[in-house]
């Protein structure tokens, strides 16, 4: 796909990565918990633990909260950099409140992977691994240092050596894994979403060029009522003129006439031409590829019937069709040593196209996820063979989108045997989903 579709997809990422109002919540959330379960510990259980120094570290959760509450609208969306120092700022209170209640001995110490894991789904990989690691610095902090938790007997809390150490290794493990599902699943997400937009675009460009037909009909009535009145002017014309003249009134009128009768045709045409949404296999094989025919590949087309007199099927002219094949051609002509083979057959059932190019194929490890977006390395050392490409996966997903929109099945492969290169696209139309229905096409509507 070419690089400018990227540069037309909306700039989020100056807007802000999270509403302050959600951060906001979320702290409301935790403050309400910490509370409840000082004050169970406190007067159910009777565990003993600095309750006042305890108190001192929620209100300044509070305070923060509040704070923020009266100086920011809740709709305002914090940058990267205000989300870290909102999440750095919880966790140092989760951390220190952990420490004033047993260290790694409370069970709640789990909570501390709950900053890394809203990091891991907002924030970006480097602001993540580094939260994670302040994390796991705590952990690892208050697994030898802590004020201890005092049962109703007396006696300090403390677990064996053994449990400490795997509890402390359950917890960073938890961080590490957490951190890094939650990110990879956010990032999938998100390259989906931005891939989705460009098809939508991509989309909206072809619609584009289907409404020009609206443009034609439109200037057809618009310029009716002038041509009506250059009738009526040369006819009255012809009254009062003889010889040369009134000939030249009579060619002004035919000729008026004329003009409204294509224009009429054409606004029929661009309004809705029955004619236009079918076409012939060979075509539109041949319109998909055309943009590309003047590359310097040669570009060889083939349709093998299922019986050797039968004529190809007429086939229904989407832009969906026309969009997708035109990006896999694009992709193998870009690719291909000198040659493109775009080959079709049919049989009862179905249809199947296959696209094969002489090129070096695709990479033996990326061909089970060809086909999703933004699947480039981009600190890949492999040297690139579009340097006026963003490299980004969104050829192939658009046009998988696209196709299998339209029924088809789509797979990728490499050729074998001795001597062959190249990559393959095949795709599979049921032919119920592709073919054009017989008979008559019947009458185009008549514009409004």
């Amino acid at each position: 796909m070419p690089h400018s579709i990227r540069s037309d997809l909306p700039q989020v990422a100056d807007e802000g990565v999270l509403h302050l109002r959600t951060l906001i919540l979320i702290r409301w959330a935790a403050i309400t918990g910490q509370i409840v379960t000082l004050l169970i510990a406190h007067s159910v259980f009777e565990i003993g633990f600095p309750l006042g120094l305890c108190a001192l570290v929620v209100g300044a959760s509070i305070i923060v909260n509040l704070v923020l509450v009266f100086l920011f609208p809740e709709s305002i969306r914090l940058n990267e950099h205000q989300v870290f120092l909102t999440l750095m700022f919880d966790l140092a209170q989760l951390a220190l409140l952990l420490w004033l209640t047993g260290g790694l001995t409370n069970p709640f110490i789990l909570l501390i992977v709950a900053p890394v894991t809203i990091s891991a789904t907002a924030l970006s990989a480097r602001v993540t691994f580094f939260l994670g690691c302040v994390a796991i610095v705590c952990v690892s902090v208050l697994s030898v240092t802590y004020l201890p938790l005092t049962l109703p007997e007396g006696r300090h809390f403390s677990l064996p050596s053994l449990f400490a150490f795997g509890f402390w290794l359950a917890v960073v493990i938890g961080i590490a894994f957490l951190g890094a599902y939650a990110h990879r699943v956010s990032a999938e997400i998100h390259r989906m979403q931005d891939a989705l937009l460009a098809t939508q675009m991509a989309l909206a460009r072809a619609q584009k060029l289907t409404d020009l037909g609206g443009v034609v009909a439109a200037a057809a009535h618009e310029l009716g009522t002038p041509l009506a009145t250059i009738k009526l002017v040369s006819t009255e014309m012809m009254d009062e003129l003889t010889g040369d003249q009134r000939a030249d009134a009579e060619l002004i009128r035919d000729q008026a006439d004329r003009c409204r009768e294509i224009l009429r045709g054409m606004g029929r045409a661009g309004r809705d031409d029955l004619q236009l949404r079918q076409t012939t296999l060979d075509a539109l094989l041949r319109e998909a590829a055309e943009p590309h025919m003047g590359r310097g590949k040669q570009i060889d087309f083939q349709i093998l019937p299922a019986a050797p007199a039968q004529r190809p099927p007429q086939v229904q002219r989407h832009p969906e069709i026309i969009h997708g094949l035109r990006n896999l051609i694009q992709n193998a002509v870009d690719f291909a040593d000198s040659q493109v083979w775009v080959s079709a057959e049919w049989g009862p059932a179905r249809l199947r196209l296959r696209i094969r190019d002489d090129g070096p194929g695709y990479p033996a490890q990326a061909i089970g996820r060809l086909g999703e977006p933004f699947m480039r390395n981009r600190r890949s050392s492999e040297p690139n063979l579009r340097p006026g490409y963003e490299g980004m996966g969104l050829g192939l997903f658009i046009a998988k989108t696209l196709l299998e929109r339209t029924g088809a099945r789509i797979s990728f492969a490499n050729a074998s045997g001795e001597g062959s290169t190249g990559a393959i696209v095949e795709l599979v139309w049921p032919l119920e989903r592709i073919v054009a229905a017989d008979g008559p096409l019947g009458q185009n509507p008549l514009n409004a």
